[in-house]
């Protein structure tokens, strides 16, 4: 059934939820609803998200569970993006792997999001995916990997003064740096944690518990 939110406030983000797990679907829903902003939209297949989107527009973003039924791999994703008029498109799992992620990227999707991600950082997920980012977070992506590279003391710093929302030249005077060794930091610790900007880098450093 879809969840019968109104979707008149053109400044709140429309997410639309299909998974057949339904108490892990309103899970997720409700803790988004929370965020005050986010207007979600509900459904248990693939064939009730494409009815949605076709009865009530396109969504800002669309969550698709991998295995719900319908989705045959990723061909649910192409069919959803296609639907959703080239608006982002996630796919959210409890088990699948990393293969199967970077395959989920590589074919245009949103990002991947495993459902046991913390209510804080799926929230942050979805502002992210829905201003067009692409997400995934870093500790998933190295799940196979035997090491991941750690900041050092400095870049730490220099990643907080990020966090706090400053710029190079705030935190370059905060730590009596110049600005330019500043901007190496950055781009050493976006590289550490394959990081696309400094918002994404806080995403991820957040997931990793470095902040």
């Amino acid at each position: 059934m879809i969840d019968p939110d109104p979707h008149t406030q053109t400044s709140d983000l429309r997410l639309l939820i299909a998974d057949d797990h339904d108490l892990v679907r309103e899970s997720i829903a409700a803790l988004l609803k929370q965020e005050g902003d986010i207007l979600v939209t509900t459904v248990a297949t693939l064939d009730e998200a494409l009815a949605a989107v076709e009865k009530s527009g396109r969504f800002d973003l669309v969550l698709l569970d991998y295995k719900m039924p319908g989705m045959n791999g990723l061909d649910g994703l192409a069919r959803m993006r296609k639907s959703n008029d080239g608006h982002p498109v996630a796919l959210m799992s409890g088990n699948a792997s990393r293969a199967v992620a970077e395959e989920a990227i590589g074919s245009g999707a949103a990002g991947f999001i495993p459902k046991t991600m913390a209510s804080r950082s799926m929230a942050s997920a979805v502002r992210f995916m829905a201003a067009g980012e692409v997400f995934v977070p870093y500790g998933f992506m190295q799940q196979d990997d035997t090491t991941v590279g750690d900041l050092s003391p400095r870049e730490t710093e220099v990643l907080r003064g990020i966090a706090e929302g400053k710029s190079n030249k705030e935190i370059a005077r905060d730590l009596e740096l110049q600005e330019v060794t500043i901007k190496l930091y950055v781009k050493t610790l976006f590289r550490k944690l394959e990081a696309r900007n400094r918002t994404h880098a806080v995403i991820i450093a957040r997931d990793m518990n470095l902040l």
